[in-house]
């Protein structure tokens, strides 16, 4: 049979844009769909712009803590609209890079929503169109909260269009993406309630990480209310009044839902083509991105297994060169390392001490100091960083690290330990003095040893106990 397409790819993010230019590279003609923005959520109502967000935050402290180094300046006042007015203009500048990318491989590009009428056929905006092989793409959105009044909450995608800064703030959620958007809202002025129905913030985080960032945001001026949920939202005007599970009630003027995300399958009509789905609406998949259609791939966070850009860009990469190419890029995706970016940033490779020591005895080595910037601004702000390391093998199998700069930090380390070095190898290598870093080559005593956990116990956090 002949199709219109060698590959179709449905949803213009990170996976699917990657896909479908190296496709096109190796001379397949590719469609690729597209119904919101190019780049997806990571370039448009993601990463990017909420790293821009962040940015604007930390220079309102760094102008304060330019005092303790001898400059005598007034803190000036925040212009949010101009912020806003200047990141779309970046993200608008980005959009068009994408379909430059995407025109200049040879792909065709279709601003249209795309939807299933049979395992190789496309309901493209007003066109159809078949193809060989079909990629869902679509990534994922945030979740929708579901109790009375919800409708007077917003979710991240609205927090980048916001008029003006809200003066009061409650954020819903514990996870990485509340933490960010509630350091951003308290760094630009706003006061912040954080409301989590766990102990300490982001579950499935290393447990003395979690600690430290909840004492963290406490130091920072936020107010923490956890182990509680909400259970409705009245709006009274422009104000907002959340009723929490223990009875207390908060007042704001915006009621934000980070409480996590789902994929984006709704209205694919993957019935139609046979794609069966998991948990959630999840694309089911193999080990080869392959769904239960044998030509028929998903990638990216539709798959929700680990949603992060990054990954998400190696998995379009791979299967482009396994379909079209040389044969696919062998990617360790079991030692991703991964950022947070609140203030201060948290970053993470490998193993929680609760993981590692389900498969045996760990040494664990952590450092908790102020760090030399704070030394002379009095600011009431502490860096962790931790080394857990299998006894047996000596090899280091996980690093995280709470303050300014982990995430620049990590990434060398993510190379070494998925190199396999051994805390013996870190022990001499030289470090940069002085710097945050250095710590990490110069932890010499252990700070506990941590035995193997009985088969079938787990730490805080696999237990859902925490996050």
């Amino acid at each position: 049979m002949s199709y219109d397409f060698d590959l179709f790819v449905i949803g213009g993010g990170s996976a699917g844009v990657r896909c479908a230019r190296i496709a096109a590279g190796y001379g397949a003609r590719v469609g690729v769909a597209e119904e919101r923005f190019w780049g997806g959520t990571c370039v448009n109502v993601g990463c990017v712009p909420k790293k821009l967000m962040v940015m604007a935050a930390e220079y309102g402290s760094s102008a304060a803590d330019a005092r303790g180094f001898g400059w005598d300046g007034a803190q000036g006042t925040h212009d949010w609209a101009r912020l806003i007015a200047n990141k779309d203009a970046e993200i608008a500048r980005l959009n068009g890079i994408y379909v430059k990318l995407l025109n200049g491989a040879g792909a065709k590009v279709f601003e249209s929503r795309a939807t299933f009428l049979d395992a190789h056929t496309l309901q493209v905006g007003d066109r159809v169109v078949t193809a060989e092989r079909i990629v869902i793409a679509t990534g994922g959105r945030p979740h929708v909260p579901g109790f009375a009044g919800s409708e007077h909450c917003i979710i991240s995608d609205a927090a980048f269009y916001l008029p003006e800064r809200p003066q009061r703030v409650v954020m819903l959620g514990g996870g990485y993406i509340a933490l960010e958007f509630a350091t951003i809202f308290n760094g630009l002025g706003s006061h912040v309630d954080v409301v989590m129905r766990q102990p300490l913030p982001l579950r499935g985080f290393d447990e003395d990480i979690r600690a430290a960032t909840a004492e963290a945001l406490t130091a920072a001026g936020m107010t923490l209310h956890a182990g509680v949920t909400p259970m409705g939202v009245e709006a009274n005007g422009a104000a907002k009044r959340l009723h929490l599970s223990d009875g207390r009630v908060l007042d704001a003027d915006l009621v934000f839902a980070a409480i996590g995300r789902v994929p984006n399958t709704e209205g694919l009509r993957l019935d139609a083509a046979g794609v069966a789905t998991g948990r959630g609406g999840a694309v089911a998949v193999d080990d080869q991105g392959r769904t239960s259609v044998a030509h028929i791939y998903a990638i990216g966070d539709v798959t929700d297994r680990l949603n992060l850009t990054p990954v998400a860009i190696a998995e379009g990469h791979s299967l482009a060169d396994r379909l079209f190419g040389p044969g696919p890029r062998h990617w360790d995706l079991h030692r991703v390392a991964t950022a947070v970016f609140c203030s201060p940033p948290i970053a993470t490779v490998g193993l929680t001490e609760a993981q590692a020591a389900k498969r045996g005895t760990v040494d664990v080595y952590v450092s908790r100091f102020t760090p030399m910037r704070h030394t002379l601004t009095g600011r009431a702000r502490k860096t962790l960083m931790k080394l857990i390391v299998d006894q047996a093998t000596q090899k280091v199998v996980g690093a995280h690290m709470l303050g300014e700069d982990a995430p620049e930090i990590m990434q060398g380390l993510s190379i070494a330990i998925n190199c396999g070095a051994t805390k013996q190898d870190f022990d001499r290598t030289v470090g940069i003095h002085p710097t945050a870093a250095e710590e990490f080559v110069t932890l010499r005593t252990r700070t506990r040893e941590t035995a193997m956990l009985p088969e079938g116990e787990m730490g805080a956090a696999e237990a859902g106990l925490g996050g």
